[in-house]
């Protein structure tokens, strides 16, 4: 398989950004500050109308665990429908037991309609990560994002080798590896961990609000969130991680 820049974005000007830079795929989302939620649907036809990039929608209906209501996985597999007829070239799925394994998710696969899955970070939060990526390969998932069980994929190195050397073995799911990605965490990978050759990153910069008056202590969420601020995907922090990707070894 290919080498492989996917960049994690929850607006319209960091798609833009995003493609700019080099991207090979999107990962699109809604409200990265608390790790990513379902996109909408017409933040993804915005896309559509500027680039034919691969776009892999996460579902998430809502922050927290990753153990699901019924009602959870049905909203999520009508909200996937409606994203493909949109122009979704995949989905990032996971759903896990309160044992901590990984659940079947028929719901969610049948809705994907055929189209690419991604199994998302609910590895790094299962019982046996090697046993969530095994498990995963059976299901039919193409890729398994994961900082290997870690706050940050340099942390998680180790447990990143061993699913990439388990994926040379047996030709499972791409290890996309992710959180705290950079160029200089690509290039030390490529280095360290033979067989790295997808990543995933947001490479976020902080835009200042446009507010000139602005109302303080009445936050709009957690107290203390900054809402003057605005995260937004850098074009040259993907630009420099598309050029660590290409560089020979």
């Amino acid at each position: 398989m290919k080498k492989v820049l996917e960049i994690c974005v929850d607006s319209y000007d960091s798609a833009r950004a995003a493609v700019a830079g080099g991207a090979d795929r999107l990962e699109l989302c809604a409200a990265l500050s608390v790790g990513g939620l379902t996109p909408y649907q017409e933040l993804l036809a915005d896309i559509r109308s500027f680039s034919d990039i691969p776009v892999r929608c996460l579902m998430r209906p809502r922050a927290g665990d990753f153990l699901y209501t019924r009602q959870e996985i049905s909203m999520m597999a009508r909200q996937m429908e409606a994203l493909r007829q949109a122009g979704a070239s995949g989905f990032v799925i996971g759903c896990l037991t309160p044992e901590g394994e990984l659940a079947g998710m028929e719901e969610l696969m049948e809705a994907a309609g055929g189209l690419p899955l991604t199994l998302h970070r609910c590895i790094d939060v299962s019982r046996d990560p090697v046993d969530t990526y095994r498990r995963a390969a059976e299901l039919g998932f193409d890729t398994v994002l994961t900082s290997g069980a870690a706050a940050n994929a340099t942390a998680g190195m180790a447990t990143i080798a061993r699913l990439v050397a388990l994926r040379e073995e047996t030709g499972g799911p791409e290890v996309l590896i992710g959180a705290g990605v950079n160029a200089r965490v690509i290039e030390k990978f490529r280095r360290e961990v033979p067989g790295s050759r997808a990543f995933h990153m947001s490479g976020k910069f902080s835009v200042e609000s446009g507010m000139a008056f602005r109302r303080e202590g009445v936050p709009m969420g957690v107290p203390g969130l900054d809402e003057w601020h605005i995260d937004q995907t850098s074009r040259q922090a993907v630009e420099e991680a598309a050029r660590a990707l290409a560089e020979p070894l």
